[in-house]
């Protein structure tokens, strides 16, 4: 089995979608891995991933893939993190190394140190990229190029997995930085999670305004379509990154609820000037935040 910091032998892929195939499609152009086995329960996704060059080989069965694996990467829905540790603990090897690309990191280590025998092996990373699209085909090497990956170790965190974990995500091209999970977690409720929930409530509320004779939704245009946008993505992913990260997210939303209920007396009392402030403080943050980050964006 190798152990080197600088490549991967064999890569086992649990759930070859749109991250999980990327990040084969990536490390396969660096020429940072060796083999890579799929796992997944559709065939029909799994096959296409073998036609396209993702993945070498598949199997439905996680301790069969596992059992000869150097590293092991999980890319499935947060719902199914309990059930697919559990599995993996069946067949991991002792030297193996786990990591995974989920967006609740609280969650991710609290399910590995229930299963793992070892979890210093197990180096929890996220990273921040992605599309509305799903599945295999969606996948390209290019993905995470010039992104963010969070990797959120913990103090038992194995040295040597986590040196090998960092090379594989910048293998990717992405730009890896680490912090504590809890703060990743409350950083990701404000500025994926919540906007996600706010996205979905928006479509929702603007569904049940429609009537037989008209349609809502025909006179939306672009600003809509664009803050709508990620109300496309998947709601069994996002219902499960809620439940996972429910405590962070529900504060936000009460900080949102806040806003709005101050928008909302604005509205009410006819003051214009402290809307004009409020909109002109939001312009100016977000202005500030596209002029330092907007090339990575």
């Amino acid at each position: 089995m190798s152990r080197s910091n600088e490549s991967i032998g064999h890569l086992v892929v649990i759930g070859v979608g749109l991250i999980g195939g990327s990040v084969a499609r990536a490390l396969k152009h660096a020429g940072f891995v060796g083999r890579v086995t799929g796992v997944g329960r559709s065939r029909e996704n799994l096959d296409r991933a073998r036609e396209l060059g993702i993945i070498d080989h598949w199997t439905h069965d996680i301790a069969e893939a596992a059992g000869d694996a150097d590293m092991v990467l999980v890319a499935v829905p947060m719902g199914a993190y309990d059930r697919v540790f559990a599995e993996l603990a069946k067949a991991l090897p002792e030297k193996a190394v786990v990591t995974d690309a989920g967006s609740t990191k609280q969650h991710a280590i609290s399910v590995a140190e229930k299963h793992l025998s070892d979890s210093s092996r197990f180096i929890p990373a996220h990273p921040i990229a992605g599309t509305e699209q799903s599945g295999a085909e969606a996948s390209f090497a290019e993905l995470f190029e010039d992104r963010l990956c969070i990797l959120t170790p913990t103090e038992n965190s194995d040295a040597e997995s986590l040196a090998l974990v960092t090379a594989m995500w910048e293998a990717t091209k992405s730009r890896v930085v680490s912090m504590n999970a809890k703060q990743h977690d409350d950083f990701l409720a404000s500025v994926s999670h919540l906007p996600h929930l706010a996205a979905f409530a928006l479509v929702n509320a603007v569904r049940q305004q429609g009537d037989d004779e008209h349609d809502p939704f025909q006179f939306a245009a672009g600003g809509f379509r664009d803050f709508t946008r990620i109300a496309s993505s998947s709601p069994e992913m996002w219902r499960d990154i809620a439940i996972s990260n429910r405590d962070a997210l529900s504060a936000n939303i009460d900080a949102l609820q806040a806003e709005l209920a101050e928008l909302k007396q604005m509205l009410e009392s006819g003051d214009g000037e402290k809307l004009l402030q409020s909109f002109a403080a939001a312009k100016r943050a977000r202005d500030e935040w596209l002029e330092k980050h907007g090339e990575s964006l």
